[in-house]
C-alpha cells in the first residue's frame, strides 16, 4: 500500500504540463551517467544517446528525462559525472534554454530533489576553455512527477521515475546508496549487480510493476515509469502502464515518444545500413497508438469496466 500512497502523493504534487496534437515529447530514463570508468554502464551507449538527442532537438521535441539520469549513488562528486559527459550536457543545454527540458529525479539521483544541490552543480558549470564558472542550466528545477494533461479532452498521464513505495529505493535510499557506493560499486565494475535492485531481482521488479497496475486500476489514470529497466507498452486489453526502459542495455537505448496524440515505444542502436556502414538508427518497437485509447475515464471505458 505504500506504493499506492506514494504515487497518489506524486500525482497531487506533480508539475502539470498541458499538451495537444501538436505537442512532441520524448521520454528517456535510467541513463545512469557515470564518470567514464569501468563501472559506467552508460559509456557504451553514450554516442547512441547523443545521436538520439540531436534527432529530437532537430524535430522539435521536448525532452523529459524520467529519473536516474545521473549515477549519483556511485559518484559523490558530480563534477566527475559532468566532465565525463560533456557531449551529453552540451546537447541538453539547448533543450533547457528553449524551455524544452523537464528533469525528473529518481532514486539514483535523489540528490536533485534538494534545490541547493541543483544550484551548486547544474545552474553553473566550468567553462571548458577557461575553467571559470559560467551559467549553465540556470533555473533548472527537477521534479518528482509530471502530469501530462490534454488541453482538449482533459486526459491525464502521470509520469514518475517509479521508485515510489519501493522501500529500499525510496524510504531507505540513503542506506542503499552507501551500500552501493562502498561495496557494490567495486563488484559492479566486474559485472556483478546488487541483488536488492529491481533490475536484477525479478521478484522485486514484478512486485513493483503489480503495484503500478493496482494504482492505475484504482485511479483510472495512465502511468509512465522507468526504474525497472524493462520497457513496457500495453497490449490490447491491458491497463495503460508504460515503461520507457533504459539507456544502459548492452547494445541499445529505448524511450517513449508522444506525437500527434499518439504514443510510441522506440529503440535506438548502432546498425549496419545497406552499404554495410554503421549508423545510429531508430526503430519502432510498439505503436504508434492513439492516447485516447488509454483514457480510462472516457464514457465507453467506464461502461466496459462495469
Amino acid at each position: 500500500m505504500q506504493t499506492m500512497a506514494r504515487l497518489t502523493s506524486a500525482y497531487h504534487s506533480a508539475r502539470v504540463e498541458e499538451f495537444d496534437a501538436n505537442s512532441r515529447y520524448v521520454i528517456l530514463s535510467d541513463c545512469h551517467r557515470g564518470d567514464g570508468a569501468l563501472s559506467d554502464e552508460f559509456l557504451k551507449n553514450k554516442n547512441v544517446f547523443v545521436a538520439a538527442l540531436d534527432h529530437y532537438w532537430r524535430e522539435g521535441f521536448t525532452y523529459i528525462e524520467g529519473g536516474d539520469g545521473d549515477e549519483l549513488w556511485e559518484h559523490k562528486d558530480f563534477r566527475h559525472v559532468f566532465k565525463a559527459n560533456r557531449a551529453v550536457w552540451t546537447r541538453i543545454k539547448p533543450f533547457h534554454d528553449a524551455g524544452r527540458f523537464i528533469k525528473l529525479y529518481g532514486n539514483h539521483d535523489m540528490h536533485l530533489k534538494f534545490p541547493e544541490y541543483v544550484r551548486r552543480n547544474l545552474w553553473t558549470a566550468p567553462d571548458p576553455d577557461t575553467g571559470d564558472m559560467v551559467p549553465f542550466l540556470h533555473g533548472l528545477e527537477p521534479v518528482e512527477s509530471v502530469v501530462l494533461r490534454h488541453r482538449v479532452t482533459g486526459q491525464e498521464i502521470l509520469l514518475v521515475h517509479g521508485h515510489q513505495g519501493d522501500f529500499a529505493n525510496d524510504q531507505a535510499w540513503l542506506m542503499n546508496m552507501y551500500s552501493l557506493r562502498f561495496f557494490w560499486k567495486y563488484l559492479h565494475a566486474f559485472g556483478i549487480k546488487s541483488p536488492s535492485s529491481p533490475v536484477r531481482n525479478s521478484f522485486e521488479r514484478h512486485k513493483v510493476e503489480r503495484n503500478y497496475v493496482k494504482w492505475i486500476r484504482l485511479n483510472r489514470i495512465a502511468l509512465i515509469c522507468g526504474h525497472t529497466h524493462r520497457e513496457k507498452f500495453p497490449r490490447d486489453g491491458e491497463l495503460p502502464y508504460f515503461n520507457s526502459g533504459s539507456c544502459v542495455y548492452p547494445s541499445h537505448i529505448t524511450g517513449l515518444e508522444i506525437t500527434g496524440d499518439a504514443i510510441t515505444l522506440v529503440r535506438w542502436r548502432v546498425d549496419a545500413n545497406e552499404d554495410g556502414l554503421l549508423q545510429v538508427a531508430r526503430r519502432v518497437i510498439a505503436g504508434p497508438t492513439p492516447l485516447a485509447s488509454f483514457d480510462l475515464k472516457r464514457p465507453e471505458a467506464l461502461e466496459s469496466s462495469g
